[in-house]
């Protein structure tokens, strides 16, 4: 499952792709220092790529100039060893072309987008429409749309979506699938004839999406538990199901630890338990208090964590 890197319009997306997070200072600045330390403990983790600025990295709280520095800094440390996404979406499509453009012209290996949030799209038309002005800010670079309706509340059958906009936007490549409707996930791996690459994102249920038929996936849990994720793909591939599905538990019952005690803030705080510390969370995001890393890292001791996030 490793990435490709081909010619324009043969560029693939594939295995674990980490939504990366964006370090901040104890006075909500951008920690841009910490970025490159971030990305090498990440790649040494098993990621075989990077998405950067999406809901992990918290994007939407940052403003435009943070992004293009987070996505410039990110694209350096990265130097070329993995692909990187950078995610532009915007409720302004004007700023998010920008970005777009931004990334293309620093050498990014593709761009991604949300839908407008506020006022959203009211129509396939018309969110076709919207996508297309956004990708259109780089044209040399593949476009994934990021589909996450549970935060976006944008929400269209994917499936007409890649029908009615493929031949609208020249660079789509494919989808960020962040939703649980595998049937629908699935309709899209297979239209016409697996044109496009659906990269799953939805860390705990990962298993399920290699069955449906993903040939790569985009997740939080990847920056520091890839080995428990190639293990599970490897036990898939293998055809060994009652290991991958007892490797999926793991994780499942990982993700409940670290959301039930932190909260969003939970995930970002889990780097420290692999040497890449990130620092603070941005408001809203609650930063993870040092009780709640505790009570975290004794539960998630107890569950193995530290037996296999470092293999």
């Amino acid at each position: 499952m490793a990435n490709t890197r081909s010619p324009r319009g043969a560029f693939h997306l594939r295995g674990l792709v980490a939504a990366t997070f964006t370090p901040f200072r104890a006075d909500g600045s951008v920690d841009l220092r910490r970025i490159k330390p971030v990305v090498d403990a990440v790649i040494a983790q098993g990621a075989d790529g990077l998405y950067v600025c999406g809901s992990t990295g918290e994007g939407p709280l940052l403003s435009t100039e943070e992004r293009l520095k987070v996505a410039e800094a990110s694209v350096k440390a990265a130097a070329g060893r993995v692909p990187v996404v950078i995610q532009v979406g915007h409720n302004s499509i004007e700023e998010a072309r920008g970005i777009a453009r931004h990334a293309q012209r620093i050498g990014a290996d593709a761009i991604s987008a949300t839908p407008p949030g506020y006022f959203k799209p009211d129509s396939l038309d018309n969110f076709i429409q919207c996508i297309a002005h956004i990708a259109g800010g780089a044209p040399r670079l593949p476009f994934y749309y990021y589909h996450i309706p549970v935060l976006s509340g944008v929400r269209f059958d994917m499936v007409e979506f890649l029908r009615a906009g493929g031949p609208r936007i020249s660079t789509l490549r494919g989808i960020k699938f962040s939703d649980t409707l595998l049937h629908e996930m699935l309709a899209c791996v297979e239209f016409d004839g697996g044109k496009y690459d659906i990269l799953f994102g939805v860390d705990e249920m990962l298993l399920a999406g290699l069955a449906f038929g993903a040939k790569g996936a985009v997740g939080s849990t990847f920056n520091f538990a890839a080995p428990l994720y190639r293990k599970i793909i490897a036990a898939f591939e293998a055809g060994e199901m009652d290991e991958a599905r007892r490797l999926q538990s793991l994780s499942a019952e990982m993700v409940r630890i670290i959301v039930g005690n932190g909260g969003r803030g939970g995930l970002k705080a889990t780097m420290e338990f692999v040497d890449a510390d990130c620092g603070h969370s941005r408001l809203p995001t609650v930063t993870t208090s040092q009780v709640q890393r505790a009570r975290m890292k004794k539960e998630l001791t107890a569950l193995g964590f530290f037996d296999w996030a470092r293999q």
